[in-house]
Order: structure tokens, then C-alpha cells, then sequence
């Protein structure tokens, strides 16, 4: 019998700050691989999601949101976007239906630069007062950019991601398989550690506080006679104020982010883990482009 022809390829899914690509990846591969928070800006480096089938590989590749940056930090965030654009086979747009013009026109201005196929993905079609402004919104869009497809999805309800992939599927070009066919990410288990500590903050501390957070795992042992993981980690903030609040009266805050934390990281890693936590003041790590490089951020340019 005669082996099908086999494709693979990269798909870049970017957008603005908070618009759903990490809750789309996630229900694409029908695996938390991605952290999500109401707060925007959440996911700062590029995540791998890996999804085989019998005759094609692909490799979905999750963007910060871009916006326009002001500082050498968001800069850099921005950069791994946009450099996510070129590197592709094609890309997934996603918007908002109320999602702020400004911010996509300058998306769309790197689209325009470059000859990759994008498809268009109108999220949160759910928070819809009226189902008839679809069509229009739609209809503005087509007349804005030449989308291979646009399609309306609710990524936080798995509504469209079927025909996200089927679209995508349709695109790929012939290529081998890139990864194992158990892989879902090329992550290290340690990299989602430490992101799943991240989401937590972001969910629990309130302001900005967030922002000026890098967790760095610094153990990572396994202990097979007792079934269990080592675990510990450094939550660096900036300054003294915010290690104030990270821990919170009596140790609370911190003890509930590692309480938290620790169910995600055990369902992650499917056993039982200690998680021991502790934070460290880096002053104004994101201006120091060597802590940037240590935690594993690329400087803006």
C-alpha cells in the first residue's frame, strides 16, 4: 500500500494582549500547556503545542500579545511576536469583536509585510449581545486584508477549533514529522513549573505587582522511593514593596500561590510534588539585561 503523503508545518497564533490565544491552544490540544489569566500580557515567551495525526505534524507556536511596547522589556516580548511571523507557515490572527483598532491595524501592518497565509479568527463570538453584528464584523475585515479564511470561535468554549484545524490542515505544506508522535510541547517540564507558579500570582496579587514577577525553578529532584517530586522555587520581584505583598500577613498570600500552584503542577506532572517557595529581590530586573537573560527573556531592540 502506498504510504500518504505526509505534512507538517509551524503556526504562528498571535494578537493582541488578552485575546485568547493561550485559552485556544490549550483547547486545541485538549491539554493545559499554555498558563491563562483575566490580566493581560500573561504569556512572555513562545509556547509549543504539538499536534500529530497519522499523515500530518502541527506545531502551533503561542505568542506574547503585541502591543505597542514602551519599555525595553515589553519590547522584547513584542519582538518574539512579530519574529514568530517569519518564521511560520501561517499564521492564526486573533481578534476580539470590541478589540482595540489601534492595536490591530499595527498587527496588521506586519502582516502586510510579509507572504505567509493568515487566517483571521474572530474570538469571543459568545460575549455577542447581538449574533447579527457577526456578519458585518466579519464583512469589515475581509475588506481590510486578504484572510485566507475568517472564522468566528469561542476559544474558551472549544467552539470553531475544529475548523481552526481543518483550515490550518489545509495550508500545511509537505514535510516531515518534526517531533515524536507522543510529544505535545518541546518544553522542558521545569520551564512549565515555573509558568504555572507565574499564572497563580497573576490570579492571586492584585495591581502590577504580577508584572515585576520571574520565577526561576531552582530544584527540580525526583524522588522515587517516595513517589514524589522536589520541588523548589525563586519568585524575583523588584522591590522590597512587592516581596511585602508576594507574601502577604502571617505568609498568607504565599502560602495560598504555592497551595494553588501545587494542585496545577501535580495534575501537570501526574504525581505528587513538595513545592517550596521563596522570594528573592532582583532590583528592576526587567531593565538588567543580564537577569533578563538569566530568566530567560530576550532583550527588546
Amino acid at each position: 500500500m502506498e504510504n500518504k503523503e505526509f505534512k507538517s508545518g509551524y503556526i504562528a497564533i498571535v494578537g493582541a494582549p488578552n485575546a485568547g490565544k493561550s485559552t485556544l491552544l490549550n483547547q486545541i490540544l485538549e491539554q493545559k500547556i499554555s498558563i491563562t489569566a483575566p490580566k493581560p500580557q500573561t504569556t512572555r515567551n513562545r509556547i509549543t503545542g504539538i499536534l500529530s495525526g497519522a499523515d500530518s505534524q502541527i506545531i502551533f507556536v503561542d505568542t506574547p500579545g503585541i502591543c505597542r511596547a514602551r519599555d525595553e522589556f515589553n519590547r522584547g516580548l513584542v519582538e518574539t511576536a512579530l519574529s514568530s511571523l517569519r518564521e511560520s507557515d501561517a499564521v492564526l490572527f486573533m481578534i476580539e469583536p470590541d478589540s482595540d483598532r489601534s492595536i490591530n491595524e499595527f498587527i496588521l501592518e506586519n502582516l502586510r509585510g510579509i507572504s505567509t497565509p493568515v487566517i483571521l479568527l474572530i474570538n469571543k463570538i459568545d460575549t455577542l449581545a447581538n449574533k447579527e453584528m457577526l456578519l458585518p464584523l466579519m464583512e469589515s475585515w475581509r475588506n481590510r486584508f486578504e484572510f485566507r479564511a475568517i472564522i468566528p470561535i469561542s476559544a474558551i468554549q472549544g467552539d470553531g477549533t475544529a475548523d481552526v484545524i481543518s483550515e490550518v490542515a489545509r495550508l500545511l505544506p509537505e514535510g516531515p514529522r518534526y517531533y515524536p508522535e507522543d510529544y505535545v510541547t518541546d518544553q522542558p517540564e521545569r520551564f512549565f513549573v515555573a509558568e504555572l507558579v507565574r499564572e497563580q500570582i497573576f490570579r492571586l496579587v492584585s495591581q502590577e505587582i504580577p508584572y515585576a514577577v520571574a520565577v526561576v525553578v531552582e530544584k527540580f529532584t525526583e524522588v522515587p522511593e517516595k513517589s514524589l517530586i522536589e520541588i523548589e522555587a525563586a519568585i524575583n520581584v523588584e522591590r522590597d514593596s512587592q516581596k511585602g505583598i508576594i507574601i502577604g500577613k502571617g505568609g498568607r498570600m504565599l502560602k495560598e500561590i504555592g497551595k494553588q500552584a501545587r494542585l496545577e503542577i501535580e495534575t501537570f506532572l501526574g504525581c505528587h510534588i513538595y513545592l517550596g517557595l521563596f522570594v528573592r529581590v532582583q532590583k528592576n530586573w526587567r531593565k538588567d539585561p543580564r537577569a533578563l537573560r538569566e530568566f530567560g527573556y530576550r532583550e527588546g531592540r
